[in-house]
């Protein structure tokens, strides 16, 4: 059996507790499997601000409709550091897909970082949703921490000016652990 859910940190292992409990009835806290572990560290590694490919983790699709196993299917093809829109996931979807079926169906989305809905951005720049814990702030720092840049990469000057302000995205990795 594969993945069928995780959840990206909460603010207290109680608050994480009642969330999956929550999500998942009866669920109950077990030691994980060897290659549950093995993907555990991958998602710390990243979350400590050292990309890792996770398209080789397993993932049960078993009970998620078609639409969003095409959704997730195309996520998971964008590589770390690069972005795509709602609108390219849905013209890579095909048949009867929009923007905005693509964003709701990352929306219920039960598998984040894994299937990677933080490389989904708005047309233009923006960040679009995000429903993990932090909202938009997690979406942006989750993409510096890969160096992947919604609005294009940056310019000459864009850093300088960016480290001094509040635009997480654009800083580097040295940058976003001087601040943490």
């Amino acid at each position: 059996m594969g993945w069928f859910g995780l959840t990206l940190p909460e603010a207290d292992a109680e608050s994480l507790r009642r969330k999956v409990a929550r999500r998942c009835d009866g669920a109950r806290e077990s030691k994980p499997s060897a290659r549950v572990a093995v993907t555990v560290e991958a998602i710390t590694r990243l979350l400590d601000c050292n990309p890792v490919d996770l398209t080789s983790v397993v993932l049960d699709d078993a009970g998620i409709d078609a639409f969003d196993r095409r959704v997730y299917a195309v996520t998971r093809t964008i590589a770390p550091g690069r972005v795509l829109t709602y609108g390219e996931v849905a013209t890579r979807v095909g048949v009867d897909a929009t923007a905005r079926a693509v964003g709701q169906s990352l929306g219920r989305n039960a598998m984040p970082i894994v299937v990677p809905c933080h490389r989904v951005v708005a047309t233009g720049g923006g960040l679009g949703g995000f429903s993990a814990p932090g909202g938009t702030d997690t979406k942006r720092r989750m993409l510096a921490i890969e160096d992947a840049h919604p609005s294009g990469p940056p310019g000459l000057f864009d850093r300088d000016a960016d480290a001094s302000g509040d635009d997480v995205a654009a800083m580097s990795d040295r940058e976003l652990r001087a601040r943490s």
